[in-house]
């Protein structure tokens, strides 16, 4: 069932490492170019959405709050929200979108700023839960006695059984992270441009086995805003509307990494179900796909959680070449989180906005008209269905 909801303007700051730019900055920045792209001012924003809401608990994380942001960008908001517990990064495009579809807001800002890179120091890492604080406790606490403080030892975890269970490498991974190198050069905005071999990947340096350094996503200071509109305010917009064809957020395990009954699925197992219960749409309708890619191995997980491939085909069905460059069904088209930067999902999504519209320059995707863009890993996940008109 369509919602009463679209897509109708994004933007991206000028993003990089260790840029020294407030995260006010990025984000007036990427809101510019989002109402530009939608053909909008900021007197037509009457509602502000974000993940996770203003955060200290990990450096740069989450610096900006919906209300010093509304305030900085002088909107009169009439509905607000900020969504630290739900669907993974995609929560508040989803609450945005009920929003508008029940008449709360006709035009909602939804923002995520990060200036992860920039507050980076030797012993403040953005990666590791809990830095700086004396105590951690929920579900974290039983992972410090095993030095599991990062989410790449989670990962790491998730990985080996996998590897274990389908017979998986590492050369499988490499193919996803060069792949996605190879669109992040055709990505003036990506942050990582040079040449990335097979050789390169294989040699870097271990992280938390079997995932080495180019399995890691890139810490990177910059915002993105993706404007979510009622699908009747979106027909006087400057763009075609992306159309919200269907979203789901289905969490069908305990809220922990390690307990679930079977490591080889995530949350986006459960998510993409939901989503694709709520469309008479199918995988083999898809064009283009931003998934989840914190780490490397999520991918594979997103492809199978979609339906793109069964239960453990995924390394024959990227080796086959489906998801890169001239792919079938290619991921990540803008060099994903692997190569183009950190930006918890929103620049996944913006991407496939990006390709619907047919914007893409020379990574376009020919005839793009329906993408779908996956968020999360380990047990949240949020999945979202666009269609072009």
């Amino acid at each position: 069932m369509t919602m009463n909801a679209a897509i109708t303007g994004v933007g991206m700051s000028d993003i990089g490492r260790k840029t020294g730019r407030p995260a006010m900055a990025h984000l007036a920045e990427a809101a510019k170019r989002a109402l530009e792209c939608a053909g909008l001012t900021k007197e037509d924003i009457d509602g502000i959405s974000t993940y996770p809401g203003k955060a200290d608990n990990s450096p740069g994380m989450s610096p900006l709050g919906t209300g010093e942001v509304r305030n900085a960008l002088g909107l009169k908001t009439r509905w607000h929200s900020a969504v630290p517990d739900g669907p993974s990064q995609m929560a508040p495009l989803m609450v945005a979108a009920m929003a508008v579809a029940t008449g709360q807001a006709r035009h909602v800002l939804c923002f995520r700023a990060l200036t992860e890179s920039s507050s980076q120091t030797a012993t403040q890492r953005a990666s590791i839960p809990g830095a700086g604080r004396a105590r951690l406790g929920g579900w974290y606490s039983y992972l410090v006695p095993a030095n599991a403080m990062s989410a790449s030892n989670w990962a790491g975890w998730m990985a080996t059984r996998y590897f274990h269970e389908f017979g998986m490498t590492r050369e499988h991974l490499g193919m996803i992270a060069t792949g996605q190198r190879v669109f992040a050069q055709h990505n003036p905005a990506a942050v990582m441009q040079s040449p990335l071999t097979m050789e390169d990947y294989l040699g870097a340096r271990m992280i938390s086995s079997p995932l080495g350094l180019f399995d890691c996503d890139v810490p990177i200071d910059g915002a993105c805003v993706i404007i979510v509109s009622a699908a009747d305010a979106a027909k006087d917009c400057a763009r075609a509307p992306l159309t919200i064809e269907a979203m789901g957020a289905a969490l069908g395990s305990q809220e922990t990494w390690d307990q679930r009954p079977d490591l080889t699925t995530m949350g986006a197992h459960d998510s993409a179900a939901d989503m694709w219960k709520r469309t008479d749409l199918k995988p083999a309708d898809v064009d283009v796909l931003g998934l989840y890619d914190g780490f490397s191995i999520f991918v594979p997980y997103w492809l199978e959680a979609m339906g793109f491939c069964g239960h453990g085909e995924a390394k024959d069905f990227i080796a086959e070449g489906n998801i890169g460059p001239g792919g079938r069904f290619p991921v990540n088209t803008g060099g994903g989180q692997l190569s183009g930067g950190r930006l918890h999902g929103f620049g996944l999504l913006h991407e496939v906005c990006t390709q619907l519209w047919g914007q893409a320059d020379a990574r376009q995707v020919v005839g793009a008209s329906v993408g779908a863009c996956g968020m999360g890993g380990g047990f949240i996940a949020g999945s979202m269905l666009l269609r072009r008109d």
